[in-house]
This record gives structure tokens, sequence and C-alpha cells, in this order.
């Protein structure tokens, strides 16, 4: 009789920490103010995870968090800026009504203007990338900035640490910011011949527990950056690893593209690269005027509007996210969009259809083979409803496809680091490329279509498995959490 009553009891008070555990787990992420089916998710998936559902939302749960924006740094390139702003005012007045808001919202959601380069070229693949790259930090005489989430220790990785070593000696201050995550091969090892040489190797949002109150371990920043003494910077989805270079890895590697910017458009990717430096290092931003012209040098504006655009768990308005669904909106011709990760939100996936429905050629490229099951599969169970409102999908078949560009009419080009999907437009930092104009758009859409000769069309009626279509609307559920 004692067992039985003694079990009795266990029920009880295990169901009553369960339900105290679902009440105070559920406060606790709406009071975050999140998208409600954001909410839902997490509330339903945490539920199923008893006591440890609570460890993974405060490691992994979404946070808002706090970077400071360089006041004197902004002011001195906002200064600079006014020479851009005269030459493109013309130009300005032009450009479609829908194009000088689009430029405006991009301003509002993460504070910087509308910039110029003198020059703008898209790098197709690695080894192109590579290259350019190494040409750029060769030629830097005062200071080399670079940003990335994977620098791994192989090839190429060593190649580019053996160049900043060898910059470095020449006099030249380095400075290497790395994703802690992303880079987590990199070790003291590796970085030794770097530290000697006097190269400034910084981690981003460190894995180790005890640095903060709460972790950031799900906060990482996904932007590629390259400054070379503030005249030339690059940015793109290129990762400094063998994976993206077919000279290396000729059957598997990423196909990828990037940017490279010449002009005054570059203080802006300066900008968002000395505030994650000061944000991952603490150091002190008092910088006397020479400094700062030197980070900040006077440039030649030039004739391609050009906009920087960040954004991050660090503001709430998602920049990026906007600007993608109001270039989307602005299409009247054609939006046609590659991404290796597609698992859009609402607003993105309405603004997909809608353009569609109203006649606008509205193209989706993503990889037919991915690196990640769950986010593939996700991404599937769009694809009816968007092949129903006229969306023409293509699956890339070759290798993995690792672009990440948006081409609108012949007004508007995107190129950056965001993925088409909830972590890079509410999770991650990242950067992105606004050009305005035939300069990117023209290159972008010819390398569309080139993609496309090795791609292979979704049609409405194609043969799939009970199990796989499970497993799609399975994987969609958890789409705000991915």
């Amino acid at each position: 009789m004692i067992l039985p009553e003694l079990s009795h009891e266990w029920k009880t008070g295990l169901s009553l920490a369960w339900s105290g555990y679902i009440a105070v787990l559920s406060v606790w992420i709406v009071m975050q103010k999140r998208a409600p089916v954001s909410t839902m998710s997490w509330i339903l998936s945490l539920a199923l995870l008893p006591f440890a559902g609570f460890i993974v939302y405060y490691f992994l749960g979404p946070q808002r968090l706090r970077k400071q924006r360089l006041k004197r740094l902004r002011n001195r390139a906002n200064a600079h800026a006014q020479a851009d702003l005269a030459r493109l005012r013309d130009a300005s007045q032009h450009a479609p009504p829908a194009l000088q808001q689009m430029a405006r919202l991009g301003t509002a959601a993460c504070g910087l203007p509308v910039s110029s380069a003198t020059g703008v070229e898209l790098l197709s693949g690695g080894a192109r990338t590579f290259d350019a790259i190494f040409e750029a930090v060769r030629a830097a005489r005062d200071h080399i900035h670079l940003e990335y989430y994977i620098f791994e220790p192989d090839r190429i990785g060593t190649a580019l640490r053996d160049l900043l070593v060898e910059r470095a000696q020449a006099g030249v201050r380095v400075r290497l910011l790395l994703d802690a995550l992303g880079s987590k091969r990199i070790g003291r090892k590796f970085m030794a011949p770097m530290h000697a040489a006097g190269v400034e190797v910084a981690l981003f949002h460190d894995t180790k527990i005890g640095r903060r109150l709460r972790p950031v371990t799900n906060y990482r920043t996904h932007r590629k950056i390259v400054v070379c003494d503030g005249r030339v910077g690059f940015t793109g989805g290129v990762n400094i690893t063998d994976e993206e270079d077919k000279r290396t890895n000729p059957k598997d590697a990423y196909h990828d593209v990037h940017v490279r910017i010449e002009g005054s458009a570059v203080r802006w990717l300066q900008t968002t690269f000395l505030e994650d430096w000061s944000y991952a290092t603490g150091e002190k931003q008092h910088r006397s005027d020479a400094v700062l012209d030197a980070l900040l040098p006077q440039v030649e504006a030039g004739d391609i509007p050009v906009q920087i655009v960040t954004s991050g768990p660090d503001n709430a308005f998602e920049a990026i996210h906007r600007m993608h669904v109001e270039a989307i909106h602005s299409a009247t011709r054609r939006a046609w969009l590659t991404t290796p990760y597609f698992v859009p939100g609402e607003p993105a996936l309405m603004a997909l259809t809608s353009a569609a429905l109203r006649g606008v050629d509205v193209r989706l490229l993503v990889p037919r083979r991915s690196d990640s099951a769950i986010v593939s599969a996700a991404a599937r169970s769009y694809f009816d409803e968007l092949i129903a409102a006229g969306v023409k999908i293509w699956e890339y078949k070759e290798r993995m496809l690792h672009s990440k560009t948006l081409v609108v009419d012949d007004h508007c080009a995107m190129i950056g680091t965001a993925n088409f999907d909830n972590r890079s437009f509410r999770l991650n930092f990242e950067v992105c490329a606004v050009v305005y104009g035939p300069a990117l758009t023209q290159p972008l859409a010819a390398q569309f279509e080139t993609d496309l000769h090795s791609s292979g069309a979704v049609r409405a009626h194609r043969p799939q498995t009970f199990w796989r279509r499970l497993g799609d609307a399975i994987a969609r559920l958890f789409s705000p959490l991915l």
C-alpha cells in the first residue's frame, strides 16, 4: 500500500512541477514580444523538453543584444558623405519613387546612408574572389581589416595568414575578427605567427561559458568583410575555406559570389567592421583626427549609388529583411532571388507571391544538395504555394549553391552575407551591399541565367513520396526556429 501512495504523490508532484515549468517558460518567452508564430513554436517545442527546455532557451533563445555605435566615427563618415550626396542628388531625382523610398528605408532602419562607388565588380567563385582579395591585401599600405564567419586553417587559410603576417611585418596594421564558433578550428598554433608579427586577432562571441551573465552562443557574426586602406572593400558569401575553391576542391567546391567595391561606399564597410571590433574587444575608440583620416580617407565620389545595409540582434528593425521585402514589392518586371537557405517568414513569402500574381517574373534558385537536411526540407514545403502563385523555382544541381543575391528589374541588385531565412534576418549579424542602377544588376542577372543552365526546374506535379511530404511539412513547423 505504501508504494502506490508514493507513486501517486510523485506523479502529482511531477505534474505540478511540469505545469509550473511550462507557465514560467511561457511567461518568459511571451515577454520577449516576438512574432506570435515564433513565440508559439518556442513554447510548444520546449514544452516537450521538461526542464531541459529551460537550458536550451537560456543558451539558444532570442535575446536583444546591445552594440554601441561609434558616434565620432559615424559623424566623420557622414561628413565625408556630403560629396557623395551632392553628386548623386541629380541622379536620385530621376530614380523611381519606390527606389527612393527603399533607400530611405535602409537609412532609417540601420543608420547607413546611400553612398557611391567608383567601381563595383562581381566576383564569381571562390578562386576569383581569393585572387582579388589577395591582390588588395598585397597593395595595402596603412591597414587591413578582415571579418569572417569561417576561417579555416587549410590551404587557402594558411596562405592568407602568411600574407597577413608579411604585411604586418612591412608595417601595415592588420586586424582580423573571427566568429568564435564558425572559426573554431583556428587554434593557438595556427595564430602564433600572426601574434608574433603583430597581427591583432579577436574572437566574436567567444563560446566559453562564464564570460557573460547569459551566453550568446546563438548569435554569430555571419559577416564577410575585407577593407584595405579604407578605399577597397569586399563582401558577399565567400568564407576563407578550401570548400569555396575549385582549384583545391574541383568536384565539391561551393558555388558562390562576392563583390569588390572601390570608392567612398567602402567607408560604411569600414564603420561596420570597426563597430564589430570595438564590441568584440572592448577597445576604446577615442581616435585622433589623423587616425580617423587614415581609416576614412577622402576619396573621389563615384557615379554608382551603393548602400551598405547591416542587421543583427542589436537592431529590432531587421534592415536586411525589410530591404529584401521592399525591393520585391518594388519590382515591375523581374525579381530573381538566389539563396542557399530558403525559409521565408510571412512578409517575405507574401512579397514573392504577390509579385508573381501581379505578373512580375519571380524566380527562385536554391541548391538541390544542401548541407542542412532540415532547412532543405523546410524550403521544399513552400514550393507548392509559390509555384501556384506563378513563382518559377530551380534547384542548382552541380554543387552546393552558396550565393545570396537578389536582382530587381534593372535598377536594384543586392549581394551580401544574409540567407533568406529567420536566422539571417533576426539572429546573425549580417551585411549586404545594395547597388542601385545597372552596374551590378546586369552582371548578376547574367550570372543568374548562367546558373540556370546547371539547374533543374521544380514542377508543380512532381512525384513525391508520402514520407517525404510528411517530413517537409514537419520541418516547416520548425521554420521560425531555423
